[in-house]
C-alpha cells in the first residue's frame, strides 16, 4: 500500500505499513536480541487459555492480552483472566512499539458493552480490566462507550471491581472527562508509556504533557476514585528520566504504578535499547514506594493490566523468575551429597 494512500475502512495495518508515516522512522531490525534469563514467559493452564479465547469469539470480543501479542497471555488467561478491548480492534495512531493494527476503524457495535458484560458475568470475574484503541474519529473519543460498557457490566456483576484503560482522549478531553464522571470506574488508568524526550519518536501524536493532565483532572472530578498509570523501558530512556516521570506521576496525584521492559513485537517494530536488571526495576519500586504510591509494581514482565487485581489489593509485585545460577546449583549438589 502506498505511504500516500489512505486505508480503507476496516484493514488493518501493521509492521513496515503501520509505521510508515511516522515521523522517527523505524529502521528495521536485523537480528534480535537474546532475552536474558530473567525474561521468562509462564506457560500455564492450556485448557483455560482455549477456554477464554472460545467465548470472547463467540460473543466477538476482542482482548488486549491478543491484538498486542503480550507475553504474558498464557499465564493470563491460564488464570481466569483477560483484559477486554472495546471498539474494535484497529488503532487510529501508529505507535511503534505497540503490535496493535492501525487504520480506519469500523463503526462501534452497539452490542458491544452487552457482549462484554454477558462474558464478565459468563468467566465469573471479579476483578476486570476495559481497555480500548484509539479512536480519534469519534467525537468524545469513545467516553460514552466506555460509559455503556461500565454500566452493563455493573448491571450483570454488581460486586466485579472495573479497571478501565483509556486513550488520551486527544482534543476531546474535557468532553470524554464530564461523560465519565456520569459513571466512573473502580479504578482509572491511563499509560503514559514513556519519558518525555522519547514521545516523539514512541507516541506521535499524543504529548506528555496531555497525558499527566488527563489523569489529574479526573482525580479533580472523582476523587475517591483511584488513578493508575503505566510505563515501559529499555527503549533509551535513561533511570535518572523514569525517576523525574515518578516524580511526575506522583505530582498529578497517580495512585497506582506498573513499569515493565519492553519486548519488540516484531522486526518492523521499536528496536529494545537495552534489557533492564532486575535490581534498576527494584530500585523504580524503592523510589515509588518513598514517594507513597498505594502502590507500584515494577519487573520485566509487568505490563498495565497484569494482575491488576492483586496490585490493587495491595499485594508485592510477583518475584522475578531467574534461572539457577550453574555455580549455586553445582555448591547445592555438593552439600546434599
Amino acid at each position: 500500500m502506498s505511504e500516500n494512500r489512505k486505508p480503507e475502512q476496516g484493514v488493518k495495518l501493521r509492521g513496515a505499513e503501520k509505521v510508515a508515516r511516522i515521523p522517527v522512522k523505524v529502521v528495521p531490525t536485523v537480528e534480535t536480541p537474546r532475552k536474558p534469563d530473567w525474561i521468562r514467559v509462564k506457560m500455564s493452564a492450556p485448557e483455560e487459555v482455549q477456554r477464554i479465547k472460545t467465548t470472547l469469539r463467540a460473543q466477538k470480543l476482542h482482548t488486549v492480552c491478543e491484538e498486542a501479542a503480550c507475553p504474558n497471555l498464557p499465564e493470563c488467561f491460564g488464570g481466569g483472566t483477560a483484559t477486554f478491548m472495546i471498539m474494535g480492534d484497529i488503532c487510529t495512531r501508529r505507535c511503534p512499539f505497540c503490535d496493535v493494527a492501525h487504520g480506519r476503524p469500523n463503526a462501534l457495535d452497539p452490542d458491544e458493552p452487552r457482549h462484554m458484560a454477558e462474558t464478565i458475568a459468563n468467566l465469573n470475574l471479579k476483578y476486570a480490566v476495559i481497555t480500548s484503541v484509539d479512536r480519534d474519529d469519534l467525537a468524545d473519543g469513545g467516553a460514552q462507550h466506555f460509559v455503556d460498557c461500565i454500566k452493563e457490566a455493573r448491571e450483570l456483576s454488581p460486586k466485579t471491581l472495573l479497571e478501565i484503560l483509556v486513550p488520551d482522549f486527544r482534543g476531546r478531553m474535557d468532553i470524554a472527562l464530564r461523560i465519565m464522571t456520569e459513571c466512573p470506574p473502580d479504578v482509572f488508568n491511563h499509560n503514559i508509556e514513556t519519558v518525555p524526550r522519547l514521545y516523539k519518536a514512541m507516541r506521535p501524536g499524543s504529548d506528555y504533557q496531555h497525558s499527566l493532565n488527563l489523569l489529574k483532572m479526573f482525580k479533580e472530578y472523582c476523587p475517591d476514585v483511584p488513578t493508575k498509570c503505566g510505563l515501559m523501558v529499555g527503549i533509551g530512556e535513561t533511570e535518572e528520566e523514569v525517576i523525574s516521570l515518578l516524580d511526575d506521576l506522583h505530582a498529578h496525584g497517580v495512585d497506582y504504578v506498573t513499569i515493565g521492559q519492553y519486548l519488540q513485537p516484531s522486526k518492523e517494530h521499536a528496536p529494545i535499547d537495552r534489557f533492564v536488571s532486575p535490581e534498576e526495576f527494584e530500585r523504580y519500586t524503592a523510589h515509588g514506594q518513598k514517594l507513597g504510591f498505594r502502590n507500584i509494581w515494577a519487573a520485566p514482565m509487568v505490563r498495565s493490566s497484569y494482575f491488576a487485581d492483586r496490585q490493587y489489593y495491595g499485594e508485592p509485585v510477583p518475584a522475578v523468575r531467574r534461572k539457577t545460577d550453574p555455580a549455586k546449583k553445582i555448591a547445592v549438589q555438593t552439600i546434599e551429597a
